[in-house]
């Protein structure tokens, strides 16, 4: 059974920075490609960003390149989002997703979400 369990969520100013953290319970957890996506009020869940199993393809939503980072430890079968220069349209329900295909998290349709840490950006 997979589990993913995001942290790290809060209150932050604009241009401010934020470490969302997802702990998976997998046991495979390094062939698994892991992502983020959020949903802002009243709006779809859109990407974010994903890395593949080991982290050699990453791919980033337009709106967040070059403010935002993902990494992984697989050792500790955790995933990270860095986030910096935190704007007010990045407040959202940040998800933590996971699957075994590299392109389906990037497509939108992992097979596996977290349940959700809220950012909100205050201006």
């Amino acid at each position: 059974q997979v589990q993913l369990v995001e942290s790290g969520g809060g209150l932050v100013q604009a241009g401010g920075s934020l470490r969302l953290s997802c702990a998976a319970s997998i046991r495979t957890f390094n062939v698994f490609a892991m992502g983020w996506f959020r949903q802002a009020p009243g709006k779809d869940r859109e990407f974010v960003a994903a890395m593949n199993w080991g982290g050699g393809s990453i791919n980033y939503a337009d709106s967040v390149k070059g403010r935002f980072t993902i990494s992984r430890d697989n050792a500790k079968k955790l995933v990270y989002l860095q986030m910096n220069s935190l704007k007010s349209e990045d407040t959202a329900v940040y998800y933590c997703a996971a699957d075994k295909a590299f392109a389906t998290v990037v497509g939108g349709r992992p097979g596996y979400w977290g349940q959700g840490t809220q950012v909100t950006v205050s201006s």
